[in-house]
């Protein structure tokens, strides 16, 4: 239940009230808005009565290209995304997935990444990009997180406050899935990057509380094998772990032929 809303016009303000008990971000309030339990909910005490933070004040919505590199406000929409034209064409793919048009037009990047479980087809795509999550709190200006050390310590996130979003351009990205239905989550999912230099990175979802990595070597060889050991205790009320065993391998073979 919120009980109180709050709607800063500065970063400092907004990280000064995030400090206090049982409050929380409000980026596209549809994670607020879910009587759906979640692990976000579980980390954040949301059973309890919260305050809300609205950070649609502090100019976290925009989007531009650094570089080699796409950096995305925290409070940009998943369908702000989708349609820039700066959007990698195989991460619209995965955006697509992620959510329905309705919710597209609200839920945040950040947000999603805070929320998301292992089927997160978004959550897929950006841990296999290495994105950075840029972070500021009252204690520290900013600081950079590796995608992949920042999902499994989600609950530690209270009290800082997700700025932006930074995902390199200059790399090669193939993205497959399985799912019952076009409109379900995938089953499994893969995800593989290249870079130039050769390094090779694939992440898997459709399981679990957050996808994972299979592999991020200095070249593709063992792809295939990476994908297979990494589902082998992956059973749900989806799917058996050697289905999703066999799916896995062969989407990473796909996605290495798309690249």
């Amino acid at each position: 239940m919120i009980t109180a809303y709050h709607r800063p016009k500065t970063l400092d303000e907004a990280l000064t009230l995030l400090t206090h008990p049982n409050t929380l971000p409000l980026g596209g309030g549809t994670l607020l808005a879910s009587h759906k339990p979640t692990l976000f909910d579980s980390a954040q005490g949301r059973s309890d009565p919260v305050e809300v933070v609205d950070l649609q004040s502090l100019g976290l919505d925009s989007m531009k290209t650094s570089g080699n590199n796409l950096e995305m406000g925290a409070t940009v929409t998943l369908q702000q995304l989708l349609v820039s034209e700066d959007c990698p064409d195989v991460l619209k793919s995965a955006l697509k997935l992620e959510a329905p048009l309705n919710i597209r037009n609200s839920a945040t990047v950040a947000g999603t990444l805070v929320s998301c479980d292992g089927r997160s087809t978004f959550a897929t795509a950006l841990l296999a990009l290495d994105a950075k999550i840029i972070v500021v709190s009252k204690q520290k200006a900013e600081e950079a997180i590796n995608i992949g050390n920042f999902l499994p310590l989600r609950e530690q996130i209270r009290g800082k406050l997700i700025t932006k979003i930074i995902i390199p351009l200059n790399v090669k990205l193939a993205f497959e899935y399985v799912s019952r239905t076009p409109a379900d989550k995938p089953i499994v999912c893969a995800a593989v990057v290249q870079w130039n230099s050769g390094r090779t990175r694939l992440t898997l979802g459709g399981y679990g509380m957050s996808p994972m990595l299979a592999m991020d070597g200095t070249e593709s060889e063992g792809l295939e094998t990476a994908a297979r050991n990494a589902f082998h205790e992956a059973t749900d009320e989806w799917a058996s772990a050697e289905y999703r065993m066999d799916v896995a391998a062969t989407l990473a073979k796909r996605c290495l032929e798309r690249l």
